[in-house]
């Protein structure tokens, strides 16, 4: 049920929209809770055929909240109860009714023959349908009737009155100025502002859909993975966009980096429930072991004691019945019942449910891959060359784990494609080690036959057992009766981790990976990296995992224009030393 007040009222029946503290005439004062803008209460959700939500709460009040759970857990129904476009089968969504909200979803549809600076435009709805009220009342007062009379007159001069203010608290006088700044904070230059959607990047229309509903000033922002293949540039203004916003924002994001940037609290989204943290991403995670110790503790004393009741209570119905003494098995019924109102402790989350990843490896040659020179373009519609990679030079030997880094369009994928033989270079050579095998996870699941059925595939990949298959399937988290589904109707996430059961199956020590944490859920990341760092093998990754690049790069290669940059150590060394360089005076 989605309940709506004029005032919302705290837990503790405590108002929320005065001060924190209130003082009378005399010295007292009354403690008062910070505004509450919006509340799930023991909110229960079920699709027809799977719960989502059981006994779901939290509290969203002026910050930046990060939802994160495993694919599948309920983020993004979450937000769409926040917004109403779901009702909870039993609980409350309680918010003030005054709230603006918007909702940005994981695909962005805009118009493709709108230039940019029009699709932003038309996001400020409220001020354009206040416009157009003002050019109404301005046509009435051409009209020479209203001028007869005079109560008739005062009411349009009210009306009036009142829709101009709100017109000027929206920023009405200055939406255009509003629209190009926002253009100019996500990387658009003046002579783009009139570039139709449909010329533009994947990247630049999740920002352009983000500005869209920014400029319509929204009380609460709820946006549904908006990172996702953004590049690092992309995420940056990403960020700068959500940390110059005044209202709330709530965030669905798998990225953990943007994640300790920008977010003030955690909700976590698993087993059905919502869990709310203070802090970043950091913070909730040492939070949250702190927690499962303490519950994992409780959880084996609890245990201990109801065992040790339970024996008793075994012990005492056995001497009433043995002896006839009703006082013994009355006893023993007291203390059954009173391990059923005990309050159970729930059994910690064990590690189960994550996939498991053994990729193994081996050494190999000492030189792994050696570019020199290497150049490749493509025929540009002018009948010239649109060049691509130039003066690409790059070393990896056994044990490197290089991150490569570089803006949409640069090229990597197009190197990893060069590395791996199934383009030729222009110039220049690409040697690799004599017994060096590639495994090579693509970010599109182009090396996936979408026809196959998936246990045919495995089991064609690992010459495996019908029986042997299903089991290796279960610890990548797929069912049983997933078994038949063509390859091509798995999610995304599903198809990421299917490709990491392949890499696992080929025997391959030089792993050559395009995105690979684009569409797992954060446990499923976490697995893939501890199961990297332990990889007997050498690593090139292209990614804009921030956070990813932190725990596994030794390396970070930047590409661009000029060819390649090298900077030693992980992304966080790779930010100081770009910075010392920008900054040191020449």
């Amino acid at each position: 049920m989605l309940r709506e007040a004029d005032t919302e009222v705290c837990p503790y029946g405590i108002k929320a929209d005065v001060d924190l503290f209130t003082f009378t005439d005399s010295t007292s004062f009354v403690m008062i809770m910070p505004m509450t803008q919006l509340r799930l209460d023991n909110v229960r959700f079920s699709y027809p055929s799977q719960l989502i939500l059981e006994g779901a709460s939290c509290l969203i009040q002026q910050g930046c909240y990060g939802v994160i759970g495993p694919n599948g857990s309920g983020k993004t129904t979450l937000l769409k109860l926040i917004l109403g476009e779901l009702s909870p089968d039993s609980g409350f969504v309680v918010r003030d009714k005054r709230l603006a909200l918007a909702y940005m979803s994981q695909e962005v549809e805009l118009k493709p023959e709108e230039t940019a600076i029009e699709v932003v435009r038309h996001g400020a709805e409220r001020v354009l349908t206040l416009e157009a009220e003002l050019a109404e009342l301005e046509a009435k007062f051409a009209d020479p009737a209203h001028y007869s009379d005079e109560k008739r007159l005062a009411r349009l001069i009210d009306q009036q009155e009142r829709t101009l203010a709100a017109y000027n608290e929206l920023g009405g006088p200055g939406l255009e100025g509003q629209v190009k700044a926002l253009l100019t904070d996500i990387g658009f230059q003046a002579h783009e502002l009139s570039l139709k959607v449909k010329h533009l990047s994947g990247g630049q229309k999740k920002l352009l859909g983000l500005a869209r509903i920014i400029v319509g000033r929204p009380d609460i922002l709820l946006l549904d993975e908006p990172d996702n293949h953004l590049d690092l540039d992309g995420k940056a203004m990403l960020g700068k966009l959500i940390e110059n916003f005044s209202g709330s924002v709530v965030i669905v994001s798998h990225d953990r980096y943007f994640l300790d940037m920008v977010v003030d609290e955690i909700l976590e989204v698993e087993n059905h429930q919502v869990v709310q943290y203070k802090g970043n991403y950091s913070e909730y995670q040492f939070e949250k072991q702190l927690r499962l110790q303490r519950q994992a503790l409780l959880f084996q004393a609890q245990h201990k004691e109801i065992t040790r009741l339970e024996q008793a209570a075994k012990r005492l119905l056995m001497w009433g019945k043995v002896y006839d003494n009703p006082k013994f098995s009355n006893r023993g019924k007291n203390i059954l019942n009173r391990i059923d109102r005990m309050e159970k402790i729930g059994k910690p989350p064990t590690d189960q449910d994550k996939i498991e990843i053994n990729l193994g490896g081996w050494r190999g040659s000492e030189k792994v891959l050696e570019i020199t020179d290497l150049v490749k373009g493509f025929p540009a519609a002018d009948g010239g060359q649109n060049q691509v990679l130039a003066n690409i030079d790059l070393l990896l030997r056994y044990g490197d784990r290089v991150g490569m880094i570089g803006p949409n369009g640069a090229g990597k994928s197009l190197l990893i494609r060069l590395i791996l033989g199934e383009m030729a270079p222009d110039d220049g050579t690409i040697y690799l080690g004599p017994s060096i095998k590639p495994g090579y996870y693509a970010q599109e699941f182009e090396t996936l036959d979408p026809k196959l059925g998936l246990l045919e595939l495995l089991c064609k990949a690992g010459n495996f057992s019908e029986s042997r298959g299903v089991a290796f399937l279960k610890k990548f988290r797929f069912t049983y009766e997933q078994r038949d589904t063509p390859v091509g109707a798995l999610s995304g996430g599903e198809r990421a981790r299917l490709q990491i059961v392949l890499i696992t199956l080929s025997g391959a020590n030089f792993l050559l990976l395009d995105e690979p944490t684009n569409h797992l859920d954060i446990p499923s990341c976490e697995v893939l990296e501890d199961a990297l760092l332990d990889f007997d093998g050498t690593i090139l990754a292209i990614s804009h995992d921030r956070y990813f690049l932190d725990r596994i790069a030794t390396r970070i290669v930047e590409i661009h224009g000029a060819g390649l940059k090298t900077y030693l150590g992980n992304y966080s060394d790779y930010e100081n030393q770009r910075l010392l360089r920008n900054h040191t005076p020449v």
